[in-house]
C-alpha cells in the first residue's frame, strides 16, 4: 500500500513540474528615433497627462452627442466586440498552463440464463469510477508559456485598438460639429450678402432711373445678387450632407437641439497647450502602444516556434475504483490507477521548423518597424498641430481687424456711389473684400477648432471626467 501511495505521490509530482527553458529572445524596447522635446507652442500650462475628452470639449450639447455616439456607434461596437474575441483565444491559451482533468464512472448490472430462457444465476453488480489526467504537457521549453504571452499581448493590443478607436470617434463628432458650424456661418454670411446686394441692385436702379448710374452698373450689381444666392444654395446642400456625415458617425437619429446649436462662437473646444512637451507623452498613445504589445506578442511567437524544434512530452494518468461488490467499493482491495507518459520528437520535416522561425524573426522586424513608425507619425502630428497653434491667434487678429477694416470700406464705398463721386464698380471691389474677409475670419476660426481636436487626438486623449 505504501508502494501505492508513492506512485500516486510521483505522479502529482510530475504534473507540478514547470517549464526550464525560455527560448524567446529577452524583449528590449526599440529605441524611439526622435527628439527627446516636442517643438511647442512658447506659453501655456504643463499637461502631465492626455486631458479627458469633456475638459477638452467645452460645448454642453456637443458632449452630449459625443455621449451618444460612444452608445451608438457600429464601429465601436465592432471593436468591442473584437476585445470580447482576444480575451476568450487568450483564456483558451491560458488553459493549456494548467492540468486537463475528467471524471469518468458507470454502474452495470447483469446475470446469466440458461437455454430455456430461465435464470440459471444472480445478477451480479460492477462499478467504475475514475479520476485522470489527460495530455497535459511538461512546458520544458515554455511553448505553452509563450503561446500564451503571445495571446496575452495580442488582446492588450486589441483593448488599445479600442481605446483608439474610442479617440478617433470623439474626434470624428468634434470634428464634423465643427464643420456644420462653419458651413452654418457661412450661410448666414451669404444670406447676409444676398441682402445687402439685393439693397444695392434697388439702389442702383434708382439712380439708373435718375441719370446717375449706368445699365452696366445695373446689371453688376444684378449678377453680384444672383452670385451670393448660388453660394447660399451650395452651403445649404453641403449643411445637409454635414448633417447626414454626423448621422452616420453618431450612429442614430440626431436630437433635436443640433439644428441650432453648433456654433464657433464661443470656441466649442478648447486646449491649453504646455510651454514643452517631452515626447515620452507620446508612449501612451494607444496606437503606439498598441504596437508595442503586437511587438511583444511577435517576440513571444519566436520563443513558440523555436521550442518546436525540442521533444514535447505529455504526461497522462488515472486514479480509480473498480469493483464487482458495490459493498466494498472503496476498499483499497479495488483501488488502481495508471500512468504514462508520451514524447514528439522531431525528426525530418524538410527544414518546416527552421523556416517558421525565420518567419516569426521577420515578423518582429516588421513590429519593430511599425512600432518605431507609430511613434514617428505621433510625433508628426503633435508638431504639427502645435506649429498651428503658434500663429492660430496672430491670424486670427488679423483678420478680425481685415474684416473691421473691410466693413468700413465697404460704407464708404456705398456712400461714394450714391453720391454720384464713383461708379458702381468700386462698390463691387469694397463688397467682395468685405465677403473675402468675412470668410476668413470664420475658416480661421474653423481651423482654430479642427487644430485643438487634432492636438488632442495626437496627444492620445484620455478617457472622460468622470471614468478616470
Amino acid at each position: 500500500m505504501a508502494s501505492r501511495h508513492l506512485k500516486i505521490a510521483l505522479l502529482a509530482g510530475s504534473l507540478s513540474v514547470t517549464g526550464c527553458t525560455n527560448l524567446a529572445p529577452l524583449y528590449q524596447q526599440p529605441e524611439a528615433t526622435i527628439p527627446a522635446e516636442i517643438p511647442s507652442a512658447p506659453t501655456g500650462i504643463a499637461i502631465d497627462s492626455p486631458l479627458a475628452w469633456d475638459q477638452v470639449f467645452l460645448s454642453e450639447d456637443l458632449r452630449s452627442l459625443i455621449e451618444i455616439a460612444l452608445e451608438e456607434n457600429r464601429d465601436l461596437r465592432v471593436t468591442a466586440a473584437n476585445i470580447e474575441i482576444a480575451r476568450a483565444q487568450y483564456n483558451i491559451a491560458q488553459s493549456s498552463l494548467l492540468p486537463n482533468t475528467s471524471i469518468s464512472g458507470n454502474l452495470t448490472e447483469g446475470g446469466r440464463f440458461g437455454g430455456s430462457g430461465a435464470n440459471t444465476s444472480a445478477f451480479r453488480d460492477s462499478a467504475l469510477f475514475q479520476l485522470g489526467v489527460t495530455g497535459f504537457e511538461l512546458d520544458f521549453f515554455s511553448r505553452v508559456r509563450n503561446q500564451n504571452e503571445a495571446a496575452f499581448q495580442s488582446y492588450l493590443a486589441t483593448v488599445e485598438g479600442e481605446r483608439a478607436a474610442r479617440i478617433a470617434l470623439i474626434a470624428s463628432v468634434a470634428e464634423l460639429w465643427v464643420r456644420l458650424a462653419t458651413d452654418r456661418e457661412l450661410l448666414a454670411l451669404a444670406e447676409d450678402t444676398v441682402d445687402i446686394q439685393s439693397d444695392s441692385l434697388s439702389l442702383t436702379q434708382e439712380l439708373l432711373s435718375a441719370g446717375v448710374a449706368t445699365e452696366l452698373d445695373t446689371r453688376r450689381a444684378s449678377a453680384s445678387v444672383e452670385n451670393a444666392r448660388a453660394q447660399a444654395a451650395q452651403f445649404e446642400a453641403q449643411i445637409r450632407q454635414d448633417l447626414n456625415a454626423l448621422r452616420l458617425v453618431v450612429g442614430t437619429e440626431l436630437p433635436s437641439y443640433i439644428e441650432g446649436s453648433a456654433a464657433l462662437t464661443p470656441s466649442p473646444v478648447e486646449l491649453l497647450v504646455p510651454g514643452n512637451i517631452s515626447s515620452e507623452v507620446l508612449l501612451n498613445r494607444p496606437d503606439v502602444m498598441a504596437a508595442e504589445r503586437n511587438l511583444v506578442a511577435a517576440n513571444a511567437n519566436i520563443g513558440l516556434a523555436r521550442a518546436a524544434l525540442f521533444p514535447s512530452i505529455s504526461l497522462s494518468g488515472r486514479v480509480g475504483y473498480s469493483s464487482t461488490d458495490l459493498e466494498n467499493f472503496f476498499s483499497n482491495d479495488v483501488a488502481g490507477w495508471t500512468f504514462g507518459p508520451s514524447l514528439d520528437l522531431p525528426i525530418f520535416d524538410y527544414g518546416a521548423r527552421q523556416n517558421r522561425i525565420a518567419v516569426t524573426e521577420a515578423q518582429q522586424e516588421q513590429a519593430v518597424a511599425r512600432y518605431q513608425l507609430a511613434i514617428q507619425t505621433a510625433f508628426r502630428e503633435t508638431a504639427d498641430a502645435l506649429a498651428i497653434t503658434e500663429t492660430i491667434d496672430t491670424r486670427l487678429n488679423a483678420l478680425e481687424r481685415l474684416s473691421e477694416d473691410a466693413d468700413v470700406t465697404l460704407n464708404l464705398s456705398q456712400e461714394r456711389f450714391r453720391v454720384g463721386v464713383d461708379d458702381y464698380l468700386s462698390v463691387l471691389d469694397a463688397q467682395r473684400e468685405d465677403y473675402s474677409a468675412r470668410q476668413q475670419l470664420i475658416l480661421a476660426r474653423r481651423d482654430r477648432a479642427l487644430n485643438a481636436i487634432a492636438l488632442y487626438r495626437a496627444l492620445g486623449a484620455a478617457p472622460s471626467a468622470e471614468n478616470e
